[in-house]
């Protein structure tokens, strides 16, 4: 059995075994292998593309990681603490592990990740382990230099693994950039005020960015979640054909 399948396979296995605590894991299927989706917490994810296994904003700590394979690669999206979360950084096996982020997280993070990390400035882009990396603007809107996301300090991703372009919007509203987006497979889309956006503003923009297949994420705000069900309909009234995924980011570890 070829290694990336069973590595697939142990992931299913191991999210059955911790039914009621995590959602399963969704395989895509690209032309050059499968690309398994993990929500994890939060704004935290994992993927899973050619044997190699990549953390999206690592947060809570081991427990939220227990049966999940160690990371290759590291993307963090912003400074603060529920995106670099040093806490989780140590209680994961890093040792060899790179770190892609913004100059800010470079910045504040401890001296012992340093050398690890990768700078990745608003529309830089890079290869690695056989896909594309490219850093995207996130920020508030109306744009300020006091915004709780000031634009140019955080990092949106967008990863092209074989024929499939992956979005994960960090904290961000509903930008100019987020909605110039084409040829989306999947998008990962937070909404949680007051730190980023409504329902409305997310449901707007992935009406016109049109991805295939849509994740509400980090939804958590204050005081309340954000209701997804009713973002969901906002987008299916007006387009049947986006796939819109709920699952829950907020499992009892």
């Amino acid at each position: 059995m070829p290694l990336k399948i069973f590595m697939s396979l142990c992931l299913v296995i191991n999210t059955v075994l911790l039914f009621g605590q995590r959602p399963g894991p969704d395989v895509l299927k690209s032309n050059k292998g499968d690309i398994v989706i993990q929500p994890v917490l939060h704004g935290t994810l994992v993927l899973q593309y050619h044997d190699k296994v990549i953390y999206v904003d690592p947060y809570g700590e081991a427990k939220a990681f227990k049966n999940i394979a160690k990371p290759d690669l590291i993307l963090i999206t912003d400074i603060h603490g529920d995106h670099l979360d040093e806490k989780t950084l140590d209680a994961i096996d890093t040792e060899g592990v790179s770190i892609i982020g913004p100059r800010a997280v470079a910045d504040q993070i401890s001296e012992k990740y340093k050398k690890q990390m990768l700078i990745l400035d608003n529309d830089a882009k890079t290869k690695v382990f056989g896909m594309t990396v490219e850093a995207m603007p996130m920020y508030n809107l109306p744009e300020s230099p006091d915004a709780k996301h000031a634009k140019g300090r955080g990092n949106g991703y967008v990863l092209k693994m074989g024929n499939k372009i992956i979005y994960i919007s960090g904290d961000t509203a509903d930008i100019p950039e987020m909605r110039a987006l084409k040829n989306i497979d999947v998008a990962f889309v937070c909404m949680n005020l007051p730190y980023t956006m409504d329902i409305n503003q997310a449901a707007s923009a992935v009406l016109e960015f049109k991805p295939k297949i849509v994740y509400p994420y980090h939804y958590r705000g204050n005081p309340d979640m954000s209701d997804t069900a009713a973002f969901k309909k906002l987008v299916n009234d007006k387009d049947a054909q986006i796939d819109v995924r709920l699952r829950n980011w907020y499992p009892e570890y």
